[in-house]
C-alpha cells in the first residue's frame, strides 16, 4: 500500500519506566553484551601476541573504555534519542529521514540502499550470536569432563532449537522469566570479579584510559587492529539497545545498564585480568577460572542458560525491523502476531524465527566452536553500528541540532566505528563472509522487493480507467445500481480502483454505495483513534476513505472503518462487501524493469505473500477477489 507521512498530531507512544520494564529488559537487551565475559576478554589477550600478565591489564582497559565510549556514551546516551516516537532500529531511521519514498539516483535513494543493508547486517549478527553465545558456555564442560567434548555440539543444537521454539510465547513473557535469571547473572559476574579484584588491586590501574592508549601505541600496528578485532566482541549487543527500544523504552533501557550490567561487566574484566596477571594459564578459560572448583559445573549449567537469554537479544531485534520493515514497504507480508496488548511493540513472525534459526544451526554446524565463530563475528555488527552512527547525525541535524557540533561527535564515533570495522574486516577469510553472505541475501531481497513493488505500482497506474469518465458513466445510468455497499479496496489515493474497473466491466452493476478504501502507513509507529481516517465525497453515493496506520500496527481495514465518519451501521458493516484485486505478476523480457532473476525473485515471493485479506483484518466470507494480470 501507498506510504506517506503522517499528518501532524499524531499521538507520541511513551514506554513505561518503572523497575519491572527495566528488570525485562536486562533480560531480553543485555543477554548478548552481558555473556560476552565468557569469550572477548580470552581472544582478546591472545591477539595482543605478548606474554598474557604484560597484557591483562591494557586489554581489560580497552575493554572498559569500548563499554564506556560505545555503548554508554553513543547508543545509551545519543543513539537513543533517535527515536521514531518510541521506536528505534535503522528501519526506524529510515522512516524519520523521509527516505523510503525516494526516487531512483537521487540522495535519499542511495540513504535507503545503505538504510538497508544497515538493516540486513542486523540478520547477519542474528544467525551468528545465538551460535557463539550458546557454544561457549556449552564448551565449558571440557574444562574439567573433557570426555564430554563430543556433547557439546549436539547439546547446543537442542539448547538453540528450543529456544526458538518458545519465541511464539512473547518476548514480555519471556522477558520476565528470563530478567531474574539475568539479575543474578550479573550479581555473579560482579562477585566474581570482585574476589579477584580485592586479591589485586592494582588491577584498578585499568580504569585509567591512558593506559588503553599506551597499549595501543605500543603494539604494532597489525596487532593492534587483531586486538582490536577481539576487543569489539566486548561490545557486540550494544546494538540491542536501540533495536529493541520498540519492546521496552529508552529510560528502562537505560536504567537496566547504568544500575546493573554495566558496573557488572567492569567488575568482571578487571577480575579477568587479575586472575591472568597473577597466573598466565588461567588464559585458557579466564572466566571459569574466576570461580572455585566446585562452582565450575554449576556455573556451566548458569553461563548456559544465561547464553540462551543473550540470544533473545537479537531475536527480538529481528522480529521488530521485519515488522517495520513489512509496514514500510521493504518485505513483503508475512504471519505476524503481538504477543502483548500492553506493548504493542512486542511481535512475533514464525517464517523470520525458523528461518534464523535455521541460519544459526548452519553457523554451529560449520564452524563447530566458539573459536572458530569468534573469526566469523563483529564484522556484520561494526558495519550496522557505522551505518547507524551516519544515519543518527542525519537525523539530529534533521531535528534542527547544530550541524557543527554533531559533526564533531558523531564523527568521533564513527571513526571509532570505522576503525572496528577495519580491524573486524581482517576476519573475512576466517568466517566473516558468513553473516556477510546472509546480510548480502537479505539485501537483495529487500531491494528486489522494493523495486518491483513501485514497478507493480507504475502499471497500476497506469491501466487504472480516468475517474472523470468513470463517473460520468456511473450519472448516466449506463451501469444497474443494487443494494448494499461496497468498498473497493486500491494502493492508491486518487483515481478508479482496478478491482472497482473490471468488476464493473464483468458483472454491469454496482451496489448504490460504494466507498474507494486506500491505506496509507504513516512514518510514525502508531495513529490515534480519532486521526485514523479521512474521508472525502467522490461523487453521489461514492467517497474515498483513507485510512492511517502506524508502521507498529496491524493493518485492520473493518475497525478503521468503524470509527470513519462515513455513517455504516454495525449490520452494513457486518454485511460489507470488501473487493481487492488479486494480481497475477508476469516477468515480461519486453518490459523495461530489473534483471531477469531479479524479476523472477520478485514474482515468487509476490505469489507467496500472505493473503490481502489475512493481513488486513477483513473476514472471508466478506471479501471478493478480482483477478488481474500485471506485466513488469
Amino acid at each position: 500500500m501507498t506510504t506517506i507521512a503522517a499528518p501532524q498530531g499524531r499521538h507520541r507512544w511513551i514506554a513505561r519506566t518503572s523497575a519491572v520494564p527495566s528488570l525485562a529488559a536486562l533480560g531480553v537487551v543485555y543477554g548478548d553484551i552481558g555473556t560476552s565475559p565468557l569469550y572477548a576478554f580470552k581472544v582478546a589477550v591472545a591477539a595482543a601476541a605478548m606474554p598474557p600478565a604484560a597484557a591483562a591489564i591494557g586489554v581489560a582497559s580497552l575493554i572498559i573504555w569500548s563499554l564506556v565510549l560505545v555503548v554508554s556514551v553513543k547508543y545509551a546516551l545519543l543513539i537513543l534519542r533517535a527515536d521514531n516516537h518510541g521506536e528505534g532500529g535503522v528501519v526506524a531511521m529510515l522512516a524519520l529521514l523521509g527516505a523510503r519514498d525516494a526516487a531512483p539516483r537521487t540522495r535519499q535513494a542511495a540513504l535507503l540502499v545503505l538504510g538497508l543493508v544497515g538493516a540486513a547486517l542486523l540478520y547477519g549478527d542474528g544467525a551468528i550470536t545465538p551460535a557463539i553465545s550458546v557454544l561457549s558456555a556449552v564448551e565449558g564442560l571440557k574444562a574439567d569432563a573433557p570426555a564430554l567434548a563430543p556433547a557439546v555440539l549436539p547439546l547446543s543444537g537442542v539448547i538453540l532449537i528450543g529456544l526458538f521454539a518458545v519465541q511464539s510465547r512473547g518476548t514480555g513473557t519471556i522477558g520476565r522469566v528470563f530478567g531474574p535469571v539475568m539479575l543474578l547473572w550479573f550479581v555473579a559476574l560482579a562477585v566474581l570479579g570482585l574476589t579477584h579484584i580485592v586479591a589485586r588491586p592494582q588491577v584498578l590501574e585499568a580504569l585509567d584510559p591512558l593506559r588503553a592508549v599506551g597499549f595501543v601505541l605500543r603494539a604494532s600496528l597489525p596487532v593492534s587492529f587483531a586486538v582490536f578485532g577481539a576487543v569489539f566482541l566486548a561490545v557486540t549487543g550494544g546494538e540491542a539497545m536501540y533495536a529493541d527500544m520498540g519492546h521496552f523504552g529508552r529510560m528502562p533501557i537505560r536504567l537496566a545498564w547504568f544500575v546493573v550490567a554495566l558496573p557488572a561487566l567492569v567488575l568482571n574484566y578487571l577480575g579477568q585480568a587479575a586472575l591472568v596477571s597473577a597466573d598466565p594459564t588461567a588464559l585458557a578459560n579466564p572466566f571459569f577460572g574466576l570461580a572455585p572448583g566446585w562452582a565450575h559445573f554449576p556455573l556451566v549449567a548458569f553461563a548456559t542458560a544465561a547464553t540462551v537469554i543473550a540470544s533473545q537479544a537479537i531475536i527480538s531485534g529481528v522480529f521488530s525491523l521485519t515488522q517495520q520493515s513489512i509496514q514500510l514497504g521493504f518485505l513483503p507480508r508475512l504471519g505476524l502476531k503481538h504477543t502483548a496488548e500492553h506493548e504493542r511493540g512486542q511481535v512475533y513472525l514464525p517464517l523470520a524465527n525458523w528461518l534464523l534459526a535455521a541460519g544459526t544451526l548452519v553457523a554451529v554446524l560449520m564452524f563447530r566452536s566458539s573459536d572458530a565463530l569468534a573469526g566469523a563475528y563483529g564484522i556484520a555488527v561494526s558495519g550496522l553500528m557505522a551505518i547507524s552512527t551516519f544515519l543518527a547525525a542525519l537525523v539530529a541535524i534533521r531535528w534542527g541540532y547544530n550541524p557543527v557540533l554533531v559533526i564533531a561527535v558523531n564523527g568521533g564515533f564513527f571513526l571509532l566505528d570505522l576503525v572496528f570495522f577495519a580491524a573486524n574486516s581482517l576476519k573475512l577469510l576466517e568466517g566473516g563472509w558468513f553473516p556477510l553472505l546472509i546480510a548480502g541475501m537479505i539485501a537483495v531481497v529487500m531491494l528486489t522487493w522494493r523495486q518491483g513493488s513501485m514497478l507493480v505500482e507504475r502499471r497500476r497506474a497506469g491501466e487504472r480507467q480516468d475517474e472523470a469518465v468513470f463517473l460520468e458513466r456511473l450519472a448516466a445510468k449506463h451501469v444497474a445500481r443494487t443494494p448494499g455497499v461496497g468498498a473497493f479496496l486500491t494502493a492508491a489515493t486518487q483515481g478508479i480502483p482496478l478491482s472497482l474497473s473490471a468488476h464493473v466491466r464483468h458483472n454491469r452493476a454496482l451496489q448504490e454505495r460504494v466507498l474507494l478504501v486506500s491505506v496509507v502507513t504513516c512514518e510514525t509507529p502508531f495513529v490515534a483513534d480519532g486521526e485514523r481516517a479521512t474521508v472525502t465525497h467522490v461523487a453521489a453515493n461514492v467517497e474515498r476513505v483513507v485510512l492511517h496506520f502506524g508502521f507498529m500496527e496491524d493493518i485492520d481495514i473493518p475497525s478503521g472503518l468503524r470509527d470513519a465518519p462515513v455513517s455504516l451501521s454495525e449490520a452494513e458493516l457486518a454485511q460489507l462487501s470488501y473487493y481487492i484485486g488479486h494480481e497475477t505478476v508476469i516477468a515480461d523480457r519486453g518490459i523495461p524493469g530489473m534483471a531477469r532473476w531479479r524479476e523472477a525473485l520478485f514474482v515468487s515471493m509476490q505469489r507467496n505473500t500472505a493473503s490481502t485479506g489475512n493481513s488486513f483484518g477483513i473476514p472471508s466470507d466478506q471479501l471478493v477477489e478480482i483477478g488481474t494480470e500485471v506485466r513488469i
